[in-house]
């Protein structure tokens, strides 16, 4: 093995990631004291969550009639009954103040007349628990991420947090007594090994939509801390759920914000139906995102597809008028020019489903501590370290994420985290000696990746597994796509064994940076295809044909998975909490799920 020059940085907590949840996490740290380090792959303003559009939910009520409760329900109701109704509560309580508290921060949200937060309706979001359309998603015309990540990097830098931009985390160090004491990683500018030490490290490296081979997701969600936590020999948590954006466009894969839905856009077959109204006779166009996709999914395997080849449906905002999608949906007329060449004041959008979040990731607790199944306790602790945003499963969005709770979903936690490191953290604390075999095996696994000389480039792997996992593990399955499925992912999974680097250089762009991405989203892959074949039910965004009904008797509980090396899958489970965290909300006990 080639020798490694290792360079150390120690600081009191280390954030991977700087979408925002990291950010979030990143200036709250700095905020309260704490000297924090935050990693990340790409500039912190290119992270992913730029790329979110339609919006954020609070329960402000600027435009009309809402509460936090009605909130709370829908997101139970949304998650299909397998969120946790603690983490829900936290989130949807804390919604309306870290909304304001964003506001404060600079975030430039769009106006209603009187100059409040403007807010739109968006799919499955009611009030008086399921009766009326909540106009809850506080938004920046379509460009909320971008408004919210940019505002929060400026909190950061305002606040002296200290940034280490496209630096590529490897691995986790632990100690001899499994506390997390930090990152390793790659300066992916001068190709050199760094060691990040931290009192704590939270995760917030997003979601590993690029296992599928076509997603809304950017090239850079690979799924690194996921890919971390499961070679640390910990589990994730229901991996088997992963959400399809019934509008992405046609061809592809960019994101059409379900906004356009919020403003009144529909969506039609070849016949110009409307054809929502039949799946979702009083939600329609806004029904969940999960009853959506499958609702195109039907039209188009019945036959009633658009296009040369009835493969996709019409996306309609025509209607709307000039004025409306110019003030409140620029970004989407811009996007459908570049991507789809279509002029949306004049004609519809093709779109179809395509992979846009996983609701499963690594399991925390609502503090955002990563929780594990430890001597018989199911939501044990794992000292040292936290996970946050799409890469933690909280869960706060169970089965099936309802959108414009993921920005939520990252302020909140991202402040949560911030919260409880300042309470058990002292600034400038001495940090442990580690055992001089700490990073042994992360260096072991690098070289070997480094220098690997087998038969088959990066590039060939990850199409093969992108390909199984689009046409297997996909928004319908059946004990027989799952079961080719799971060999299939398998056989990809070991071809790695053989995997060629020509680029060996510790560089962007280089084979070697490709290889690591690879490695985090292949042991993922393997873990939701098995997941998938496991759960012997629909409930959510898994919608089994052999097992149409969801069975709360034998499932209502969270999927934990293991992968070892030789990417063989063990499981085990622990509860749903369906007990709230105070007295000021019941508990809402599972019933059928219509819109």
């Amino acid at each position: 093995m080639e020798s490694y020059k290792v360079q150390q940085h120690k600081f009191d907590v280390i954030v991977v990631g700087a979408g925002g949840a990291g950010l979030r996490a990143t200036f709250g740290l700095a905020e309260k004291g704490l000297k924090a380090a935050c990693i990340t792959k790409v500039f912190p303003t290119r992270s992913h969550t730029v790329a979110a559009q339609g919006g954020i939910a609070a329960a402000l009520a600027n435009m009309g009639e809402d509460d936090w409760r009605f909130h709370f329900y829908d997101t139970i109701k949304g998650g299909d009954w397998l969120g946790d109704q603690d983490a829900i509560e936290y989130m949807c309580k804390n919604a309306p103040a870290s909304v304001i508290e964003l506001e404060h921060y600079g975030v430039p949200f769009s106006r209603t007349e009187e100059g409040k937060i403007y807010q739109r309706p968006f799919g499955g979001m009611t009030t008086h628990y399921g009766k009326g359309t909540a106009q809850r998603t506080c938004a920046a015309a379509d460009r909320t991420g971008h408004a919210i990540l940019h505002t929060l990097y400026q909190q950061a830098l305002a606040h002296d947090a200290t940034f280490f931009i496209e630096y590529f985390a490897t691995d986790l160090i632990f100690d001899d007594e499994g506390v997390c004491r930090g990152v390793l990683a790659l300066d992916l500018n001068e190709g050199t090994l760094h060691v990040f030490r931290g009192q704590a490290v939270v995760l917030a490296t997003g979601g590993y939509g690029r296992a599928y081979f076509s997603c809304t997701s950017a090239h850079t969600c690979t799924g690194d801390g996921g890919g971390m936590v499961l070679r640390a020999g910990l589990a994730l948590q229901d991996l088997e759920f992963v959400q399809f954006h019934p509008t992405g466009i046609y061809g592809a894969g960019c994101l059409i914000t379900e906004g356009v839905r919020g403003e009144g856009g529909y969506l039609t077959n070849a016949k110009g139906e409307r054809f929502m109204e039949r799946y979702a006779p009083s939600a329609k166009d806004l029904a969940s995102r999960d009853v959506v996709s499958r609702a195109e999914t039907i039209e188009i395997r019945e036959g009633r597809g658009v296009g040369e080849h009835g493969d996709h449906t019409h996306l309609n905002l025509m209607h709307l008028g000039p004025e409306v999608i110019h003030e409140r949906l620029p970004g989407i007329a811009e996007t459908a020019r570049i991507f789809a060449g279509v002029d949306v004041t004049k004609e519809p959008i093709p779109v179809l489903p395509t992979v846009h979040y996983n609701m499963g990731g690594i399991p925390t607790n609502y503090h955002g501590e990563v929780v594990q199944l430890k001597n018989g306790d199911p939501d044990a602790v794992v000292p040292g370290l936290f996970a946050i945003g799409e890469a933690a499963c909280v869960s706060v969005h169970g089965a099936n994420r309802l959108g414009s709770n993921s920005l939520l979903d990252l302020v909140v936690f991202g402040r949560a985290v911030a919260h409880r490191c300042a309470e058990i953290i002292k600034p400038d604390s001495p940090h442990k000696d580690l055992p001089a075999s700490a990073l042994d095996k992360a260096l072991a696994r690098f070289d070997k990746l480094r220098h690997a000389d087998g038969d088959t480039p990066t590039a060939d792997i990850r199409l093969k597994m992108q390909k199984t996992m689009q046409s297997d593990a996909a928004v319908y399955r059946t004990q027989e796509t799952l079961a080719e499925g799971c060999e299939k992912i398998s056989e990809v999974h070991a071809s790695f064994e053989n995997v060629r680097v020509s680029d060996r250089s510790m560089v962007w762009n280089s084979d070697l940076v490709e290889t690591l991405e690879l490695s985090n989203l292949l042991d993922q892959a393997v873990a939701t295809m098995h997941s998938a074949e496991q759960r012997k039910e629909s409930r959510g965004a898994h919608a089994r044909e052999d097992f149409p009904d969801r069975d709360d008797a034998e499932w209502m509980k969270h999927t934990l998975v293991w992968i070892d090396e030789k990417g063989k899958s063990r499981f085990d489970f622990r509860p749903v909490h369906s007990n709230t965290l105070t007295d000021e909300v019941e508990t809402v006990p599972p019933k059928k799920r219509v819109y």
